[in-house]
């Protein structure tokens, strides 16, 4: 770009010199010659008239001294304006094609320098004020300033195709830009409401030191974001800004909830503790029950649940250390730790209950089934029939695929009901061979449900 002092005075503001030298005339003349004047310079005008033709040329030459000019100007304007538009571009978008806009910009700047540097020169090397200017200097001058202004006007095209294509780039670049400042100020309210989030889970008693950290650690990103765009580039901080939105959110989100957190916890400390305890009355129960299963059925129908006391004891006992290491993390505000210690109590609580009331649900079913085995044995016949009904609906003959697993089922059911002649029934092998049973007459019905769900 051309500096200032080197452009060349717009023609409106230019003072014709051969005013300046009439003047200075008129001051040294006797007034009698001054009276004469007039009829001297008949015909208007300060310059002294050197013929028409050098006259003419002289006018074609400053007209295009004067379109040089203004497309001279047109270009340094539209050069600082796509400046300004290259620089938003350069400041948000590192992308390859940002890059290639950028030097191409600045091969355009080579481009102007050069053109520029060939209007100054036609511009310096023709003085059109002088009043012994030929006409074939006033030609060679329109000559070379009417081909300085195609040139200027020339890359001036070109610039504006350019700036033209640089539309995605740069709307791009300003819709980031929109965004900078409410993301910013987004920000610093975010790490404002958890600040006084946090001051007010502190004011109930809450140490909420986790938190603390997790608020202090963005101490340094709000440092870098207040620093500024033009320090660290507009794409970083928009991330930046958006990254402390999202932890300083957060952070809000669980200072809110801490209080309500803590009392949620208490509530399953004290819930745990009453289930452990009846848990352990529950498992003194269970040695009887063994005791009338031993005495009443074979060995094959109590002796898996022989350890059931004894792994339902430890199963309490490894509760209810639990419990107390979460009630000292709870009194030491780790909560986290004491979220994980109640899981474990409750899963262990859980399998607790499930061995222990299995040894009474074992019991019931055994005495069920010696009092009455038809009604086991007709409800596993009405499952197998069922399922057979299905498979014949709307068939001559079933699908071997339906009718073999059902056949199958049926010889299955008709040897555990023939267990059921000795002296000493197997109830509880009874009782899983025709839950056995059931299971695969259910599995052919949903297979056939699919199957013509499938085909409608």
């Amino acid at each position: 770009m051309v500096p200032r002092a080197l452009r060349p005075p717009h023609p409106r503001h230019r003072r014709p010199p051969g005013a300046v030298r009439d003047t200075l005339t008129l001051v040294g003349l006797p007034l009698l010659a001054v009276l004469a004047l007039p009829a001297a310079f008949a015909g208007g005008g300060t310059r002294r008239w050197f013929g028409g033709r050098a006259e003419s040329q002289r006018a074609e030459a400053q007209t295009a001294k004067d379109d040089a000019a203004a497309a001279f100007y047109e270009l340094d304007t539209a050069q600082r304006d796509l400046r300004i538009s290259i620089e938003t571009i350069a400041a948000v978008d590192s992308s390859p094609a940002a890059r290639r806009a950028v030097t191409d910009f600045e091969a355009f700047g080579r481009r102007i320098d050069e053109v520029s540097h060939q209007y100054i020169s036609a511009v310096d090397a023709h003085d059109l004020d002088r009043d012994d200017l030929e006409a074939s200097a006033a030609s060679r001058a329109r000559t070379e300033l009417t081909a300085a202004k195609k040139e200027l006007g020339r890359v001036k095209q070109d610039l504006d195709r350019f700036a033209e294509g640089l539309g995605p780039l740069l709307g791009k670049a300003e819709t980031q830009l929109a965004r900078l400042a409410p993301s910013v100020e987004r920000a610093r309210q975010a790490l404002l409401a958890a600040t006084g989030a946090l001051d007010s889970a502190r004011g109930s008693g809450l140490t909420a030191d986790d938190l603390a950290t997790r608020l202090a650690a963005l101490g340094p990103e709000l440092t870098r974001l207040n620093e500024g765009a033009g320090q660290h580039g507009v794409p970083q901080t928009l991330e930046r800004a958006e990254r402390i939105i999202r932890e300083a959110e957060a952070v809000r989100a669980d200072a809110e909830r801490l209080p309500e957190r803590a009392a949620e916890i208490d509530r399953r400390l004290t819930s745990l503790r009453t289930r452990a305890q009846a848990l352990t009355t529950r498992t003194g129960q269970v040695e009887p029950v063994l005791s009338e299963l031993r005495r009443r059925f074979t060995a094959a129908c109590w002796q898996d649940l022989q350890q059931v006391p004894d792994q339902a004891a430890d199963s309490v006992r490894q509760a209810e250390r639990k419990l107390a290491e979460a009630r000292t993390a709870r009194d030491e505000q780790r909560w986290p730790d004491a979220t994980a210690l109640l899981s474990t109590v409750r899963a262990l609580l859980n399998s607790t209950d499930e061995a222990v009331s299995a040894a009474g649900d074992r019991l019931r079913q055994l005495n069920a089934v010696q009092k009455d085995p038809q009604q086991e044995i007709e409800r596993t016949r009405f499952a197998v029939r069922d399922a057979q009904r299905l498979a014949m609906a709307g068939r001559h003959t079933p699908d071997p695929r339906h009718a073999r697993p059902l056949d199958e089922a049926v010889a299955r059911l008709e040897r555990a009901i023939a267990t059921l002649d000795g002296r000493h029934p197997d109830y509880w092998h009874f009782l899983t061979e025709t839950e056995a049973v059931r299971q695969t007459a259910n599995q052919v019905v949903s297979r056939i449900r699919e199957e013509r769900g499938a085909g409608n």
